[in-house]
C-alpha cells in the first residue's frame, strides 16, 4: 500500500518535500494537472454579454476560486485546443 502525500501549511513544506521524498512510495492517484499562467498578457479584449451571463460565469469561477477573467481566458483556451469541425 503506498503512502498518503501528507499535508503542507506553506509552499516552502511542499518543496522540500518534493525535493527530498521517494515519490515513487506515494499514492499520486488523486493529483490533479495544474496549469499556472506565466505569458505576459499583452493584449485585451472588451466585449457585452448578457448580464445574466456574467453572472453565471462569476459564480462558477467562485467555486473553481479563481478570478472570472482567468476562467474566461481558459474557456476560450479550452474551446481552441479541440479539433476544429469541418464539414
Amino acid at each position: 500500500m503506498k503512502k498518503k502525500i501528507p499535508i503542507f501549511k506553506t509552499d516552502k513544506e511542499a518543496e522540500k518535500f518534493v525535493g527530498t521524498a521517494d515519490l515513487s512510495k506515494y499514492d499520486l492517484s488523486g493529483l490533479v494537472p495544474v496549469k499556472f499562467e506565466f505569458e505576459k498578457k499583452s493584449a485585451q479584449l472588451n466585449m457585452r454579454v448578457p448580464k445574466a451571463l456574467l453572472e453565471a460565469v462569476k459564480q462558477r469561477s467562485a467555486v473553481r476560486g479563481i478570478p472570472y477573467t482567468r476562467f474566461i481566458r481558459e474557456a476560450v483556451e479550452s474551446a481552441l485546443s479541440r479539433p476544429e469541425k469541418t464539414s
